[in-house]
């Protein structure tokens, strides 16, 4: 399976945020999308940088409740990690785990396409030992 599979089945959208928002605005769209990273974009094409769950984390650490009113782009990674729709999943699992990353922005023709989280990386993964399980099961049985 690839990502293109991955997409296809939970969508294409991405939550993005300009670098000029503030870590405060970051966090309430997190919360809002109930969800762990946003894509740093001033175009909503071109990845700049990720923030994640992880990063709000250690710059409260750090600063305490100053870091809410700083801009995303001083907070954010800005080493961006991507993935196209032609990887495999066994490989993002590798590069995630290698990297220690937990969400990779899609790119295709040099434009954001999707967004796909370790979550979704493992949900798909575990689909395809359940359904390859299923079907040793049936062959085992009509082989008896």
């Amino acid at each position: 399976m690839n990502v293109d599979a991955i997409l296809q089945h939970k969508g294409r959208s991405v939550a993005t945020l300009s670098p000029s928002a503030s870590v405060a605005d970051a966090v309430a769209l997190l919360r809002k999308k109930g969800i762990g990273a946003l894509v740093v974009s001033s175009d909503g094409v071109a990845p700049e940088g990720m923030l994640s769950e992880r990063d709000v984390v250690r710059g409260l650490a750090q600063e305490g409740a100053r870091l809410l009113e700083r801009r995303v782009e001083e907070v954010m990674t800005k080493a961006v990690v991507t993935c196209g729709l032609a990887d495999r999943l066994a490989d993002l699992m590798a590069l995630m785990t290698e990297r220690r990353i937990r969400h990779l922005p899609v790119m295709h023709g040099g434009k954001l396409v999707g967004l796909v989280s370790i979550g979704d990386v493992v949900k798909n993964r575990l689909d395809e030992i359940e359904s390859e399980a299923h079907s040793l099961k049936t062959y085992i049985a009509g082989a008896a």
